[in-house]
């Protein structure tokens, strides 16, 4: 029987559930799981920076010895246990109740990348975010999925930038003995090992798990002795800027994410593909069904109808094209297994648009029977992009849906807001029905004071912690200069009108179109009475030269001293500074250049806070934006775009937000921003959640999907009508 390593000998008998709990990210989204910990040491728990099994690792055996005698922490002990051990039970949820067998319809969630917690540093950005998020959802409505990925042994980037501005990451190496993921062993108790299939010279891969809730996370892991030094670093970072690294990366990600679900035992009914770069685990089904008799054709077509693709990418550039040499290097030994000549292969993957290699999101498109964008503009734009595969048809009738994107509410939303304010206002059961508008009018029946207090100390918080890191950098000498800590916000204001730019530094994104008039944007800070200063974050791609020339012009920014300190760049932007930004900002400031921008999910986290978004019309926020719930401008076009569309965020700034966050009353209360704040909330808790996601894609897509694994399982090549299928099969559906 496979299983995991357990690494905690020395916890107590009485409390020994603390190692189980301390694996599975159920309590990052759980208060009372965080809190648990934080009672047994809250110095341990700052210490290790808000990660349990570090935590466990280093307390002395003295505290746990004492814990487990403790009658107030056994008490609080068992409760958290209580309600942990029910909520890791596949048999009660929404899905069950509602959609099928959990323990049959498994959905296989394949994707690059995956954000979860700072401590696992498997993200770069918005993408990571979308399918973490994903795997939390599911494990709440108790949706069954496992998901697939990479344990990248170097992480990301970790971000160090220069006195001169320019961005010199280095490799984030993982913990991973004080991570929370642990290597899957066999039934011998020996680290699993699982050989990709076909591919010569062999490639092996070690497997990791990570638990989130109920959901199950495996990753694979190519730094082992059993590969050549060359094949050890296929899965050392994220996103290899070589394509043949690259090519190796997706083959191993989509055939050999296969094979170890399959190793592991875990059979499913759907395949979901986040974004094209696994797409290649179509080719590793189709194997195998012919390796049961089956002709590519009837493989081919039985694993499209549960295939799911979902396209985060409305820019050419960004989808991933391999040269056909390079694939016939990697797949000469594989192809004999599918009966298929180079020329039927690159067919499935060359766009006819462009044909100088194979296509990834080409090859997805055919490959399977249901694919969607991540917002309504970003299925116009996907739908005119791909228009030249379905050329019979009207560009409005390309059989590409959408699922506007979500984030998960209980990771996002800020403690306090949740746990008091909205428990007390919308009830106890508020996140339970968090995908119901009904809801969250009541958020009206909060008192302006008590937003405005909360959210004041969200943004001291802010502060605070961005002074913390300025004094860390000072105290370590080989970042303690003056330039660094100048510009690391050390100056801001906790009383000012505070805007927020935090994303991935991309060119499309314009980080940079707030300092396109360096004059007028001085006035608007500086201005005496009512001050604005603006914190930057964000990493640029390690291989993009561009874009570090950006992120070193938003820099020099942070430490000219024209601009009086209200300039900051905060360095090493991961998920724990991404909470405490979405909390603590007044606006979130997204200004993409259209039509860009898929989706944009930081926008979310930021306005389901109440944090008001000034944004191009692009992405979520045209479906997001009434006209209360924050700012909007339409975006120029031609040569001068960029100077026409940062002249209209300077108006907006000067005609509508300042004056609107200034004008309080003799409370102290801006009530017109209070308002913003409120409509916020109200429109993105219950139509931007990730539970409005997660059931959205179980009912346009999996509820099919599923229906169609019932003619692969009975070998039925006939289209089914729904209609045959008994209600008692699918009773939502």
């Amino acid at each position: 029987m496979l299983g995991v390593r357990h690494k905690f000998p020395n916890l107590p008998e009485r409390i020994s559930g603390l190692g189980e709990l301390a694996y599975n990210l159920w309590w990052s989204w759980h208060p009372e799981g965080r809190e648990l910990f934080k009672i047994l040491s809250r110095t341990g728990w700052h210490l290790s920076v808000h990660n349990p099994v570090m935590m466990l690792h280093q307390l002395d055996q003295e505290v746990l010895s004492n814990a487990a005698k403790d009658p107030h922490f056994l008490r609080h002990y068992d409760a958290v246990m209580a309600r942990f051990e029910k909520s890791m039970d596949l048999s009660s949820g929404w899905f069950c109740a509602n959609v099928g067998d959990p323990h049959q319809d498994v959905i296989a969630y394949f994707s690059a990348e995956f954000g979860l917690h700072h401590a696992l540093p498997f993200y770069a950005g918005g993408l990571g975010f979308l399918a973490g998020d994903f795997l939390k959802e599911c494990s709440d409505l108790g949706i069954p999925l496992v998901g697939l990925g990479f344990m990248y042994p170097q992480g990301y980037l970790r971000q160090k930038i220069t006195p001169n501005g320019w961005q010199a990451g280095a490799c984030e190496i993982v913990d991973r003995e004080n991570a929370p993921i642990r290597r899957v062993v066999d039934k011998d108790g020996n680290p699993l090992v699982v050989r990709v299939p076909i591919i010569d010279p062999p490639i092996f891969l070690a497997v990791w798990k990570v638990q989130v809730g109920r959901t199950e996370l495996y990753l694979m892991d190519t730094a082992i002795e059993a590969n050549t030094p060359e094949n050890r670093l296929i899965s050392d970072r994220l996103y290899a800027g070589n394509p043949e690294q690259r090519l190796r990366q997706e083959i191993l990600l989509g055939i050999g994410g296969v094979a170890v679900l399959r190793a592991l035992g875990k059979s499913f009914s759907i395949l979901h593909l986040n974004e094209g770069h696994p797409a290649f685990a179509v080719l590793e089904r189709i194997r195998e069904l012919m390796g049961e008799g089956q002709s590519f054709e009837d493989a081919f077509e039985m694993v499209r109808s549960t295939t799911v693709f979902t396209t985060h990418t409305p820019v050419p550039a960004g989808h991933d094209v391999f040269p056909f040499e390079l694939m016939k290097k990697y797949f000469s030994s594989y192809l004999p297994a599918l009966r298929l000549d180079y020329q039927r292969l690159f067919e499935l993957g060359t766009n006819p648009a462009s044909t100088s290699g194979f296509n990834m999101t080409a090859f997805a498109l055919r490959a399977s029977a249901y694919h969607n964008c991540v917002s309504k503009r970003h299925q116009e734009v996907t739908r005119e992009m791909w228009h030249s595969m379905w050329p019979d048809l009207k560009v409005d009738e390309v059989p590409i849906d959408y699922v506007t994107n979500g984030v998960h509410v209980p990771s996002w939303i800020d403690r306090r807001l949740g746990d008091v304010i909205l428990n007390r206002y919308l009830g106890r059961d508020w996140l339970d029905e968090q995908d119901n508008p009904r809801i969250w009018e009541l958020i009206d029946e909060i008192p302006d004071e008590i937003v405005w207090e909360h959210h004041n100390l969200m943004k001291r918080m802010l502060i605070s912690k961005i002074r913390e890191r300025a004094r860390l950098k000072w105290l370590d000498k080989e970042t303690a200069d003056p330039n660094i800590v100048m510009a690391s916000g050390v100056l801001l204001d906790p009383t000012a009108l505070t805007l927020g730019f935090a994303r991935r530094f991309a060119s499309y994104k314009r980080p940079t179109l707030m300092l396109q008039d360096m004059e007028r944007l001085k006035r608007i800070v500086n201005n005496m009475w009512r001050p604005v200063q603006i914190i930057f974050a964000g990493k640029a791609h390690p291989d993009d030269q561009f874009s570090k020339e950006t992120l070193q012009r938003v820099f020099n920014a942070a430490k000219d001293q024209s601009f009086g300190g209200r300039i900051a760049f905060v360095e090493d932007y991961d998920e724990q500074l991404a909470q405490y930004l979405v909390h603590g900002v007044d606006v979130w400031v997204n200004n993409p250049l259209p039509p860009m921008e898929a989706s944009g999910t930081s926008g979310m986290k930021a306005t389901l806070n109440g944090v008001p978004q000034l944004s191009t019309l692009d992405g979520w926020w045209i479906e997001g934006y009434n006209g209360k719930n924050g700012w909007a401008f339409q975006g120029a076009e031609g040569e001068n775009r960029d100077q026409l569309d940062a002249q209209a965020i300077y108006e907006i700034l000067e005609n509508e937000v300042v004056p609107a966050f200034y004008e309080v009353d003799k409370e102290g209360v801006p009530r017109r921003w209070v308002r913003f704040m409120k409509e916020a909330m109200k429109m993105t808790g219950p139509h931007f959640s990730a539970r409005r996601m997660a059931k959205e894609y179980t009912e346009k897509f999996y509820s099919q999907s599923l229906l169609a694994s019932i003619k692969m399982e009975t070998k039925k090549y006939r289209k089914l009508d729904t209609r045959e299928i008994k209600g008692d099969v699918f009773r939502h559906f």
